[in-house]
């Protein structure tokens, strides 16, 4: 499969975090929720295992990691304290690189596996149960880490909560459009094989809701937007092989336990050939990047104008007749 070759530039050495930071306040829920949709106990034992040979598998989180500190070059400001949500193996440090736009870089991850690669301060954090104090960061950055969480928009929340006033969070996340050609070879193949459909491809945001997400949580100035990453592989199961690499296969809690049936995934990927084949004889697969940026409120940030306040006509500018309310247009 092409790869994106990109340097690595060395972190700074580990500094211990400071207590102030860790909200004494959260606590972990006791017992299961029906209404789970991923199964974060799998997904923990997935990244301590992706996280052994992650230089191989790393090529979609470097390329997200890159985009997003992109998006940070577009705001002229410094941030003293800023957290890597979901770090994996430093990507959003590297992307960094010698930018002097953050000061100081706290990681989390959920998994063990990957806090230990960090080269900088970390917690072993879970995304749905943020441990950090009210107003601790002036910079949330998480990159391909969001989507696996159960509910979104009470971590957006919270997010919103550990930001000072002021403060920024940048995300990206896989959306809706992710890995459309596999489900519906998947999909195909399990109806002419064994006569029905389950569970096989973790649901994903869509990014027309992710804007009203943010303003939900509270955040000033939502925007999201989105980009869709093609990657080319020698085959159907090639992909398969690199999303159990990088630990992103089906969580869905109802998913089917079992191991699938060879001739189904085989089945599978003759039928993502024939399909979605490149003009170079390989397959064609599809990430959809949702990109999140909010602000937390503050009272220096611009505000919507009340209705009636303006200065000027909509008619003037564009150089039309206004028509009053009720009034019906005219035909010629």
């Amino acid at each position: 499969m092409e790869r994106l070759k990109r340097s690595i530039v060395p972190s700074s050495g580990r500094r211990p975090l400071p207590a102030t930071l860790l909200s004494p306040y959260i606590t972990s829920v006791p017992t299961a929720d029906p209404l789970l949709i991923f199964d974060r106990a799998v997904l923990r034992h997935r990244r301590d295992r992706a996280a052994r040979h992650w230089d191989q598998a790393s090529f979609l989180k470097r390329e997200l990691a890159e985009r997003l500190v992109e998006r940070l070059d577009d705001v002229k400001r410094s941030f003293d304290q800023a957290l890597d949500l979901g770090c994996h193996g430093d990507e959003i440090a590297t992307a960094l690189g010698d930018r002097k736009t953050v000061d100081r870089l706290v990681r989390s991850d959920f998994g063990q596996a990957f806090a230990e690669r960090a080269h900088g301060p970390v917690v072993v954090a879970d995304e749905e149960s943020l441990p950090f104090a009210a107003g601790s960061f002036d910079l949330v950055l998480s990159a391909m880490s969001l989507h696996w969480v159960n509910d979104l928009p009470g971590t957006l929340i919270q997010i919103a909560r550990i930001l000072r006033p002021d403060g920024l969070f940048l995300g990206a996340m896989l959306g809706g459009g992710t890995l459309w050609q596999l489900r519906q070879a998947l999909a195909a193949a399990e109806s002419e094989i064994e006569g029905g459909l389950s569970p096989r491809v973790s649901p994903f945001a869509d990014l027309g809701e992710a804007a009203g997400l943010l303003q939900r949580a509270g955040f000033a100035l939502p925007v999201a937007d989105g980009e869709t990453i093609e990657v080319e592989y020698d085959s159907a199961l090639a992909l398969m092989r690199d999303l159990g690499a990088m630990g992103e296969g089906n969580l869905i809690s109802d998913r089917r336990k079992s191991m699938s049936r060879r001739t189904t995934l085989l089945r599978a990927a003759e039928i993502y050939g024939e399909r979605f084949a490149t003009p170079s004889g390989r397959v064609m697969a599809s990430f959809e990047a949702v990109f999140l940026h909010g602000w937390a409120p503050h009272a220096s940030q611009p505000k919507p104008l009340r209705p009636g306040s303006a200065q000027h006509r909509l008619a003037d500018a564009l150089g039309t007749a206004e028509i009053s309310t009720g009034e019906k247009a005219g035909r010629d």
